[in-house]
């Protein structure tokens, strides 16, 4: 918790004010298109590592995609997972999230378009390590990323080598999905500083818990110091085994404590979802018909419509 409180201090005389809020909804219940100036910006994190987190976000962002969505992956990992899992290699990652934290590049020229249509990633290099030594001095630097994210067109940049491109590349992002390390330091506080809301895989074993318990006094204190908006947009339970009742015991924990945040969905252990990134593939274009797939298709019908539920009760 030093880190957030070291770098509340640096941005202290930032006002919560300054932070734009979101608009009025629009009320049409088919649009799924977030009715604010951006996208719906989440942040896929939890301090534990091995917990699921770039397999949710590649593989959600992927279902989002299918279903209509436009997205773009943020792969904020120094270790660059993400990026390697959407088949990004790094001899492609000319520019990166390292290069756009610092100021040296414009986030849409480090968009890079994946494979799946619709779905984008701005890639990460090892550079990241480097990034918040190099930060430490320079102010507002806990919301690097946020100021970055105001900047870029809604829609990215525009492609122009078809026809069909160009008009996929003309529909606004709907959804940011931002791949974090899996600690907390100035690369995750800048994500939560940048976001909506913060969707949280949960590995369904004992110690997943007690990390839970630290992520969810770290979002308290990024949202009482920096970011007011910031909530928890949802719990996925990862790695569901039910074969072992801990699984079952874990889950059912979670839910009596966290009621309607822990999504009904649950993503399996599953072979496929753990082949897939070595093919430089989401597991739903590996092999659309397993059931870690399946369980990605219902998740994000199952976000889709909790988000349809905020935006009609904000209205």
């Amino acid at each position: 918790m030093d880190q957030i409180e070291k770098t509340s201090m640096v941005d202290a005389a930032q006002p919560a004010s300054s932070i734009p809020q979101d608009k009025s909804t629009t009320g049409d219940d088919k649009a799924l298109l977030p009715s604010t100036d951006r996208p719906r910006v989440l942040v896929v994190a939890n301090q534990k590592g091995g917990v699921g987190k770039t397999t949710t976000a590649i593989n959600l962002g992927t279902a989002l995609a299918a279903v209509g969505e436009r997205v773009l992956i943020l792969d904020l990992d120094p270790q660059g997972n993400a990026s390697t899992g959407l088949g990004v290699g790094r001899n492609e990652r000319k520019i990166s999230s390292y290069d756009v934290l610092i100021g040296a590049a414009l986030i849409e020229d480090a968009i890079v378009p994946t494979k799946v249509p619709g779905l984008d990633i701005v890639p990460s290099t090892m550079d990241l390590l480097g990034a918040e030594l190099e930060l430490a001095t320079v102010q507002r630097r806990s919301h690097r990323l946020y100021d970055a994210l105001a900047r870029m067109p809604r829609n990215g940049k525009q492609r122009e080598t078809s026809d069909a491109e160009r008009a996929l590349t003309a529909r606004p992002y709907s959804y940011l999905l931002i791949d974090c390390p899996p600690s907390l330091n100035l690369l995750t506080i800048n994500a939560m500083t940048a976001a909506d809301a913060i969707l949280v895989p949960l590995q369904c074993e004992f110690f997943a818990l007690e990390g839970l318990s630290q992520l969810l006094r770290t979002v308290e204190r990024v949202k009482t110091t920096l970011n007011p908006r910031l909530d928890i947009q949802g719990i996925v339970l990862t790695m569901f085994d039910q074969r072992n009742k801990l699984s079952d015991q874990v889950a059912s924990d979670v839910r009596s404590y966290l009621g309607d945040k822990v999504y009904r969905t649950v993503i399996p252990r599953n072979v496929r979802i753990s082949e897939a990134p070595s093919y430089g593939k989401p597991a739903l274009v590996y092999d659309h018909r397993c059931a870690g797939s399946k369980a990605y298709m219902k998740l994000a019908a199952e976000m889709i419509q909790r988000e349809r539920a905020l935006r009609r009760n904000a209205a």
